[in-house]
């Protein structure tokens, strides 16, 4: 019962992060800092679990992990936006829906956008959160969450290398229209997605040293942000674009492996 209190408590303090951050886009007519928020927002739901919890060595184990990997990537995310701008991904969606439904730019942008990826954030971070919950009154950390912290490391150091090469493929002006095939990028078309893929996947091995039933509950946070990143709001929708934009990415698709690393095709 106490674990499904503090979770709920949780998702109270995410819906009024949401809600103030809503009111923001609204005055800036900008909700692409959302990605950004995506990171940092399951940072905060780690932290407020560690607070209500209290100290422990997987715990805290855990905090450390997802504060590392958010504060990197919401960094990164964040930075990125103020360079480049509105994200034109979302300018379509909001424009869509207030097309298609007569909805206001503040109704689209709250419905389209802040509501619709906050249970998405919820659920992801489960492992993180469930697992510092329930770890309050354990004083070790087993062989499994060992094993699971070298996979998150190794998640976060992959995602990080990946966007520092992106980062600086971008910067180099004879890049422009050019595909990056070279680094992580040689391996697979979307090293920071794997990174992601990685680091969840470990994190939960982390809370799943904490027992079957942690494992089984929030092992729905791993699976989902897998799908996500695979099959629907990850790389295939930024492939989409990228194919009309960029006349040699269909080469570069043909050779190079879609999501887990593997050597080029010849």
């Amino acid at each position: 019962m106490m674990t499904a209190y503090l979770l709920a408590l949780n998702f109270a303090i995410l819906l009024a992060m949401i809600l103030i951050l809503w009111a923001i886009s609204v005055r800036i007519r900008d909700v692409s800092f959302i990605d950004a928020f995506w990171a940092f927002g399951m940072v905060i739901l780690a932290w407020a679990s560690w607070i209500h919890a209290g100290e422990s060595p997987r715990g805290t184990l855990l905090l450390a992990l997802t504060t590392i990997w958010g504060l990197r990537l919401s960094i990164h995310l964040f930075t990125r936006w103020r360079k480049e701008g509105e994200d034109n991904r979302y300018k379509k969606i909001l424009g869509h829906a207030m097309e298609k439904r007569g909805w206001s730019w503040p109704v689209a942008a709250l419905i389209m956008a802040w509501l619709m990826q906050m249970p998405l954030l919820f659920i992801t971070s489960l492992p993180a959160q469930m697992g510092i919950i329930v770890s309050h009154d354990d004083t070790g950390i087993g062989a499994l969450a060992w094993i699971g912290a070298a996979i998150a490391i190794a998640g976060i150091a992959f995602e990080t290398i990946g966007d520092a090469q992106l980062k600086a493929f971008k910067e180099n002006p004879e890049n422009k229209g050019k595909v990056l095939d070279t680094g992580l990028w040689r391996y697979t078309r979307h090293p920071n997605y794997f990174g992601d893929f990685t680091t969840w996947w470990g994190i939960w091995l982390v809370a799943a040293d904490s027992g079957l039933t942690t494992a089984l509950i929030t092992i729905i946070g791993p699976l989902f942000l897998s799908f996500t990143l695979m099959k629907w709001s990850g790389g295939p929708l930024l492939e989409r674009g990228l194919h009309k934009t960029r006349p040699k990415y269909q080469d570069y698709v043909q050779r190079t492996s879609a999501f887990f690393p593997w050597p080029p095709k010849k």
